[in-house]
């Protein structure tokens, strides 16, 4: 699904958010919120991942309820919206390809892809990461006290420097997926999910 350029808020760049969304919970949302804020963006695109090059795909959801889930989550966040770009291609989800393909789909946006600080260190591990660094601008949101430091990243220069110049702190909060299907697999009450995505969850029965 692509969106469409007509909201006045099209002309600030747009924050790009990839993860496996699976589910996706509230602390993808504050991310995107905080990202908002922070960045001054016109919106924001999550993107679920295919096939993540990082992560065992055990317990992954399908990309149709993934993309339900999200869809229904953001349903009343008229700034983001959700990708399924990378369900369209074969092989392993590597970012530098949907970044190469948004850039050809919309060479009119000026896109910058948001990070977690712990992910700042890992990028020199991402596939073509010079060229990734090239295509697009990646900004980092750290919680409170963080000190980002140049010698943890593994990148020739600049790229440490401009990296961390491009961190700012914000609120997101502390959960995690793995967390929330542990919860669900266990009967355990669950919080910080959307009340739609979690009704979701229990009417096909995933995570079990």
């Amino acid at each position: 699904m692509e969106p469409s350029f007509t909201s006045p808020a099209a002309t600030r760049p747009i924050g790009l958010l990839g993860g496996t969304f699976n589910p996706v919970h509230e602390g993808h949302l504050s991310i995107a919120r905080e990202a908002l804020r922070l960045f001054d963006l016109g919106a924001v695109w999550l993107i679920p991942c295919a096939v993540p090059p990082h992560k065992a795909s055990a317990n992954l959801a399908s990309n149709a309820h993934r993309l339900a889930m999200l869809q229904l989550a953001i349903q009343d966040e008229p700034r983001f919206q959700a990708l399924d770009i990378e369900f369209h291609r074969p092989g392993l989800s590597y970012t530098v390809d949907t970044i190469r393909q948004l850039r050809a789909l919309h060479p009119e946006a000026d896109f910058v892809f948001i990070i977690g600080a712990d992910t700042l260190p890992e990028l020199h591990t991402w596939h073509d990461p010079l060229e990734f660094l090239e295509l697009v601008r990646v900004v980092t949101l750290a919680r409170p006290g963080y000190s980002p430091d140049p010698a943890t990243i593994r990148l020739p220069p600049p790229w440490p420097e401009k990296l961390c110049a491009d961190v700012r702190e914000g609120r997101p909060l502390d959960i995690s997926s793995s967390q929330i299907r542990r919860q669900i697999a266990e009967g355990q009450p669950v919080s910080l999910v959307p009340t739609a995505v979690m009704e979701y969850i229990q009417q096909h029965n995933l995570y079990q």
